[in-house]
């Protein structure tokens, strides 16, 4: 079957609207293939959960601890903080496990997907439990519709894969600002993310390898696959361009960590095989790279676990391809929107990497 005028032209609507899912639907609906869920049953399952009560403390450091769900803020639930840097302005919650030593202590960006909000994000990863055990201080960005109808982050654009400018530019100057702030390790700063999330989180690897020591993409992409909404619908089913390296011959590698599900039909696993060979760089940069693979079950879940050292034992890359998963986060809690309780515990698996990676000098 072929694309009418009228249904190529509700795709695009869609696309420039930022609403890059529903095009995906939109074209297979017409095409004859992925069936398209109904309205109230999302294949992305990307919307905001209800719930008054989210488990965990987020606190402003130098304030008195904010209970969600019994000191709300005006959104409800916790208050959200806000910083201002030179390429913009981001709100946050901030996430400090209660008795934590600040000083010293490691920073991750949670970065949600699209529609998602931090509160919700939150609740479907179980993160901050996880930073509990760990000694993680989690801030969890915000990205708001006036940047992006549907609150996704802005991985496609050509504006918003450059150092110094837009997105990359106030998600790394955030995370300094925290640094600063709170006297928290600079050299062991993470960030990680679902979706649209996940896809920024590799940008910054790209854009910032001296700010972050290890990045984290769950159902995401790989960088320079897509320089607008198009392009980005293609990339997202596996048919984009020719990614770039994420950094310079030569210059500084951020390892990852990637989960992806090989049901996923949102974005294409093949997506997350990419990340990791960006991660490990070209062929000079291999060259010492021992690799080995085991097959595991977590949940009901079994998947396929592939990491990646240097000849010395440094982790370089870890790539968990989860059997059966769809678009959604790995061992996450179902209250939360696009979280899988079936699976390995991706939270818990993506704070164990980043306990080994340390960003040199």
């Amino acid at each position: 079957m072929t694309l009418d005028l009228d249904h190529m032209r509700q795709a695009m609507r869609l696309m420039q609207a930022g609403d890059l899912p529903a095009a995906t639907r939109a074209l297979q609906q017409r095409l004859g293939g992925v069936p398209a869920p109904a309205p109230a049953a999302r294949d992305d399952a990307i919307r905001p959960a209800p719930g008054p009560h989210l488990e965990g403390e987020f606190r402003v450091v130098d304030a008195a601890p904010v209970r969600l769900g019994v000191t709300p803020g005006p959104r409800g639930g916790a208050a959200r903080e806000r910083f201002a840097g030179a390429a913009g302005e981001l709100e946050y919650l901030l996430h400090v496990p209660a008795g934590l030593e600040v000083a010293g202590a490691p920073l991750l960006l949670m970065l949600h997907g699209c529609t998602q909000t931090p509160e919700d994000f939150a609740r479907g990863t179980r993160m901050n439990q996880v930073a509990a055990r760990e000694g993680f201080v989690i801030a969890w960005p915000a990205q708001p519709q006036g940047r992006n109808p549907n609150r996704c982050w802005n991985w496609f654009r050509g504006s918003d894969q450059s150092r110094g400018q837009g997105e990359p530019a106030m998600l790394a100057g955030l995370a300094q600002h925290l640094v600063g702030r709170h006297g928290l390790d600079a050299d062991r700063v993470y960030v990680a993310g679902l979706s649209a999330g996940g896809a920024m989180a590799a940008v910054l690897a790209s854009t910032y390898p001296d700010v972050f020591a290890a990045i984290g993409v769950h159902s995401g992409l790989p960088v320079g696959m897509a320089h607008d909404a198009p392009s980005a619908f293609a990339a997202m089913r596996g048919k984009g361009g020719r990614s770039r390296p994420v950094v310079a011959a030569g210059g500084p590698r951020v390892p990852a960590i990637v989960f992806h599900g090989d049901s996923d039909t949102t974005v294409h696993p093949g997506n997350g095989a990419s990340v990791i060979e960006q991660s490990l760089g070209d062929a000079g940069a291999r060259a010492g790279i021992v690799s080995s693979v085991e097959q595991g079950a977590a949940a009901g879940r079994r998947a396929t676990r592939t990491v990646h050292r240097t000849a010395d034992g440094r982790v370089a890359a870890e790539h968990w391809l989860v059997h059966g998963a769809a678009h959604a986060w790995s061992g996450g809690d179902a209250s939360g929107s696009h979280a899988d309780p079936q699976g390995p515990d991706a939270s818990a698996e993506m704070l164990r990497f980043f306990g080994e990676c340390r960003r040199d000098g």
